[in-house]
């Protein structure tokens, strides 16, 4: 099972913002994604799951294109993304917005609500035992019946995190999991994720958090003016003179 981008174009007028994009996450591959501000990652991100279509190229899941998917289809392919900006429920318990994310519940068509009473409580078990199980798991139990307007920003990432993970993903693109967590936070996010990866779910993560995400992910691939223009292990991609020059402002 490998996540595949071929040959991205965007164009956004007359500004292209992705520039023959090609980038492969393998099964259970942790991989990070830098560059400057303006650089593509948003963009890629976009198109990746399905909230943008692109001029060209295309997003294959194990060698299936999925660029015929709206997003939803995507999610449920087994590909999904969190948001730098953490979309939660904000009236809703933690416990709630996990429960709301699962997909696919019999329960919510009027229909099934009413002449399938049991396939829905079936369903209802399964998907209450998944949450718990989730918020256990990313140590979100103590906050569990809080109002997710309560929580911390790193909190919030966590729960943003479980949510995905509701979905039952294979593939996962994080949006900068670490951007205003403190640092207490930032160990436990990147705990959860190690422990999601060796259970088998691949991450591409777009972190400016340099330190934290090379702490992480053996392997780096680095888009500059929508171009990747690096990639491989961490030291090496970010010794390259071509990164210095563009990420880090030729700072050796």
């Amino acid at each position: 099972m490998t996540l595949e981008v071929r040959d991205i174009v965007m164009n956004f007028g007359g500004f292209r913002a992705l520039d023959g994009v090609s980038l492969t996450v393998p099964a259970g591959g942790l991989v990070g994604l830098i560059g400057p501000n303006g650089a593509g990652k948003s963009t890629l991100f976009a198109i990746m799951s399905g909230f943008q279509t692109q001029d060209a190229g295309a997003v294959l899941l194990d060698g299936r294109p999925l660029d015929a998917l709206a997003a939803p289809a995507r999610a449920r392919a087994g590909l999904v993304r969190t948001f730098q900006v953490p979309r939660e429920f904000r009236n809703l318990t933690v416990r709630q917005n996990l429960l709301a994310a699962a997909p696919g519940q019999t329960g919510e068509n009027l229909l099934g609500l009413f002449f399938q009473p049991g396939r829905v409580a079936r369903e209802e078990a399964v998907i209450a035992r998944r949450a718990e199980e989730t918020l256990r798991l990313l140590k979100l139990a103590p906050v569990a019946d809080q109002p997710a307007r309560q929580l911390s920003g790193g909190q919030k990432k966590l729960l943003e995190l479980g949510r995905a993970l509701m979905l039952d993903p294979r593939f996962v693109l994080l949006d900068e999991p670490f951007a205003g967590v403190n640092p207490v936070l930032i160990g436990e996010i990147v705990a959860r994720i190690r422990e999601l990866n060796a259970a088998g779910i691949g991450f591409l993560i777009i972190e400016h958090d340099l330190e934290a995400l090379t702490r992480l992910v053996p392997y780096l691939a680095v888009l500059d003016r929508g171009r990747i223009i690096a990639q491989g292990g961490p030291d090496a991609v970010l010794t390259d003179a071509a990164v210095r020059e563009a990420y880090l402002g030729g700072v050796a």
